[in-house]
């Protein structure tokens, strides 16, 4: 073999030596990228999920919100026309109570009292507004129990 034989098979063999790096040092880079490229993908799906559940639940509690919100208004209403039936006199509040027995005195001609029993004008007003906190109180409760059935146990 003569020299410029040499040097030709010198040059090649550095030039494939010389790709042989760079393929090997691209390919590396391409493996560390991928796995990046994939971990990102994850996270990305994992936030995407997160934020589809958290959607999700946002939608559940509106509509559990708006479920008790208006049985309260109900509720509120009911009471707000059986108070207006109550004061106009289309409806009476019935009270159990018994009247004391009243000494008979010898009067003549004297008519017992006609009326049955009935509230005091302010006990007639704390009925309605124990009336309206039970209410408003159950429905609190309820709608915290749905909420901490259907929010906090999943």
């Amino acid at each position: 073999m003569n020299r410029a034989t040499l040097i030709i098979c010198a040059v090649v063999a550095a030039i494939l030596f010389s790709l042989s790096w760079a393929v090997d040092h691209y390919r590396s880079n391409s493996i560390a990228y991928k796995e990046q490229r994939d971990a990102a993908n994850t996270k990305l799906s994992q936030a995407n999920a997160t934020i589809n559940d958290i959607q999700t639940r946002q939608r559940d509690v509106e509509s559990l919100d708006a479920k008790y919100t208006k049985e309260l208004a109900d509720a509120q209403k009911t009471i707000g026309d059986l108070r207006r039936d109550v004061d106009s006199g289309a409806k009476r509040l019935r009270v159990a109570a018994t009247c004391p027995v009243v000494r008979k005195t010898t009067t003549t001609g004297s008519v017992g009292d006609a009326t049955g029993p009935r509230l005091t004008d302010s006990a007639e007003r704390d009925y309605f507004t124990l009336r309206e906190r039970i209410n408003t109180i159950t429905g609190q409760v309820k709608y915290l129990q749905d909420y901490i059935r259907q929010q906090c146990q999943k």
